[in-house]
């Protein structure tokens, strides 16, 4: 059954980087990004003017002077932007309470209920998110979360698109198929090599060749390249992991072979860590793997600090238990739970 839901995802403005502009104005006009400042660190963002150098969030520091060399580095203040990120959403709780927080900076809203134009609510929603906590936002408007959340990055920063269901085929037809949540980097390459870089060329490709090739996820996708998502606004979810899997078309054979891709896997887990759950208290680490004959297994063990000498061990445990080729390694990381549920919120709008 195909249901008619009204959905705005916000994104906000270069978010870390707006608060500290907010802060002090005298930033807003040259080349600024927040994050570690050693040479190793990384960036959790930057604004503007900095991107037109080239300079993109989770860059390591040195890439970004090499670029930017005047760039002003700033040092994360989570308390800060907490307190944004709350008044933010409490602006958003008084059109509905349908709030699915995605991180500090985004969420999704559905405003179904309202009988009024989505986009005519999201309008407003911005203009007194800059009223009264002097930051800019970006939404996208349309029938379910996809749409949405693609939507919202076409009029960046401090705009907003709607898509209309009548809409959704003409807007799927030339969108890459990266944009597809799920999509990342080695998928996209997958689909590459297949000559398949936009939805409508995916659209060509059946269930059966989907699923081969992405297992379950392709019978997902089959419906996501057609802009079909019935995924529900989950209001108050508190995500309790964070996990980069990967299926392999081709076995792992060795652990040395899986020592590799786990490295891989873990540098993309932690920019999704980064970006999504930075101030989240870990619990847990764990690798999970898929052998060749199906078996399944997890190794985890307590912990903080998600470093890579931790993960290699944890491999070498749950490849001791098989010995098997690989087809699916994930890493990932358990979040501590908390019983104080208004101040968990608080981490997202």
């Amino acid at each position: 059954m195909k249901t008619n839901r009204r959905i705005i995802h916000i994104d906000m403005d270069c978010f870390y980087a707006a608060v500290e502009m907010r802060e002090r104005p005298e930033l807003a006009n040259r080349p600024l990004a927040v994050g570690g400042s050693s040479e190793r660190g990384v960036l959790t963002t930057c604004n503007y003017p900095a991107r037109a150098y080239g300079v993109r969030s989770a860059m390591p520091v040195f890439k970004a002077k090499e670029l930017c060399p005047q760039l002003l580095i700033v040092p994360v203040r989570f308390d800060l932007y907490r307190a944004a990120s709350k008044a933010v959403r409490e602006i958003f709780a008084r059109y509905t309470d349908m709030i699915e927080p995605l991180s500090l900076d985004e969420a999704y809203l559905d405003v179904s209920h309202i009988k009024r134009p989505g986009s005519e609510i999201a309008a407003e929603i911005r203009a007194t998110i800059e009223q009264e906590v002097g930051l800019t936002a970006s939404a996208g408007i349309g029938p379910n979360k996809l749409i949405a959340k693609v939507a919202s990055d076409w009029n960046k920063p401090n705009g907003q698109c709607l898509v209309a269901p009548s809409k959704v085929p003409l807007f799927m037809q030339t969108l890459p198929v990266r944009r597809i949540w799920g999509i990342g980097p080695k998928s996209s390459a997958r689909l590459a090599a297949h000559g398949i870089e936009t939805c409508a060329q995916l659209q060509t490709r059946d269930k059966t060749w989907l699923a081969q090739e992405f297992g379950s996820f392709g019978l997902e996708l089959y419906d996501l390249c057609r802009g079909i998502d019935e995924r529900p606004v989950q209001a108050n979810r508190i995500r309790k992991s964070l996990s980069n899997e990967r299926t392999f078309a081709q076995n792992l054979e060795s652990l040395e072979e899986c020592r590799e891709q786990l490295i891989r896997q873990h540098h993309e887990m932690m920019e999704d860590l980064r970006k999504i759950s930075p101030d989240r208290q870990i619990a847990k680490l764990l690798v999970k793997l898929k052998f060749s004959n199906f078996r399944r297994t997890t190794a985890e063990m307590p912990g903080q600090q998600p470093e890579i000498p931790h993960y290699l061990k944890l491999l070498n445990e749950a490849w001791g238990r098989s010995g098997e080729p690989v087809r699916l390694l994930g890493v990932g990381v358990r979040f501590a739970e908390t019983t104080n549920n208004t101040e968990q919120l608080e981490l997202g709008i």
